[in-house]
C-alpha cells in the first residue's frame, strides 16, 4: 500500500491537473478520430455513434499501453527502495499493476458514462464481455510489462528500440477500425498476431450485440500473456540483484 501511494504520487501528484490527464488523454484522442471520420463517413463501422465506436477501441489501447510502460520501469523506477530488503522487485511490479488497473478501470468508467450521456445510443451492454476483455488486455499487460522489465533495466537500447517497434500498434490494434474490414492476406496473416485487436474486438462485443468478433482466440492471448510473463518472472528472479545495483 505504501508503493501505491508513492506511486500514485510521483505519477499523478506531480503535474498540474494530476488524474485529469489521465481522462484527458483518451478523451482528446476520441475527439480527434471523430472530427476526422466523421468528414469522410456518415456512420461508424459499428452502431451509431462515433464517440463511441473510437471509445471501444482506445480505451482498450491504452490500458494495455499505461499497464505495460509502467511495469516496464518499476525496478528503474524504484532502485533505491529496492535495497531495502524488506522491498522487493514484486512488490515494485504489483504496486505499479494496482495503481495503473484501477486507474484504466476508472478512466473507462467515466468516459463511457460520459459518451452514453452525452450520446446516446442503442446498445444493450454486456458487464460481463466487458469486464473479460479489460481483464484480458490486463494480463496482456502484465505479461508484456514484467519481461519488459527485465530487457529494459539490462539491455537500455531496448527501450528505445521496443519505442519504434510499437509504434505501428495504434494502426494495428482495430481502434478506428474492425477487424473483418482488412484486406487478406493482412487481416489472418498479419494483424491476428497482434494480442491486442483480439481484446479490442472483444471489448466492441460487450457493446454491440449485434458483432461476434469470431475470429477472437483468448487460447493464443493467454498463451502469448503468459508466456511473456513467466520468461519475464524467471529473469528477473534470476539477475534482480544485478539489475539493481546496475
Amino acid at each position: 500500500m505504501a508503493l501505491v501511494l508513492r506511486e500514485m504520487t510521483s505519477t499523478y501528484g506531480r503535474s498540474p491537473g494530476g488524474y485529469i490527464w489521465a481522462i484527458l488523454e483518451p478523451v482528446a484522442g476520441i475527439i480527434l478520430l471523430t472530427a476526422v471520420f466523421t468528414a469522410f463517413m456518415r456512420d461508424p463501422p459499428l452502431g451509431t455513434s462515433f464517440p463511441l465506436f473510437y471509445a471501444t477501441g482506445i480505451l482498450p489501447f491504452t490500458l494495455f499501453m499505461s499497464i505495460s510502460g509502467n511495469l516496464a520501469q518499476a525496478i528503474n523506477f524504484s532502485r533505491p527502495l529496492l535495497t531495502y530488503p524488506s522491498v522487493t522487485w514484486v512488490d515494485a511490479l504489483i504496486a505499479r499493476f494496482i495503481l495503473q488497473f484501477l486507474t484504466g478501470i476508472l478512466v473507462a468508467y467515466l468516459i463511457f458514462a460520459g459518451i452514453m450521456f452525452l450520446f446516446p445510443s442503442d446498445v444493450l451492454l454486456d458487464f460481463t464481455t466487458i469486464g473479460l476483455a479489460l481483464v484480458g488486455v490486463a494480463l496482456l499487460a502484465v505479461g508484456v510489462g514484467t519481461l519488459n522489465c527485465f530487457l529494459f533495466t539490462q539491455f537500455p537500447l531496448w527501450q528505445r528500440a521496443w519505442s519504434i517497434l510499437t509504434r505501428p500498434l495504434f494502426i494495428m490494434s482495430g481502434v478506428f477500425y474492425t477487424y473483418e474490414t482488412i484486406p487478406q492476406p493482412w487481416r489472418d496473416d498479419v494483424v491476428w498476431y497482434n494480442p491486442i485487436i483480439h481484446m479490442t474486438g472483444m471489448m466492441r462485443r460487450g457493446f454491440y450485440f449485434s458483432y461476434d468478433a469470431d475470429y477472437i482466440s483468448w487460447v493464443y492471448v493467454l498463451t502469448f500473456a503468459g508466456v511473456c510473463g513467466v520468461i519475464g518472472l524467471v529473469f528477473l528472479s534470476r539477475y534482480h540483484r544485478d539489475l539493481i545495483n546496475i
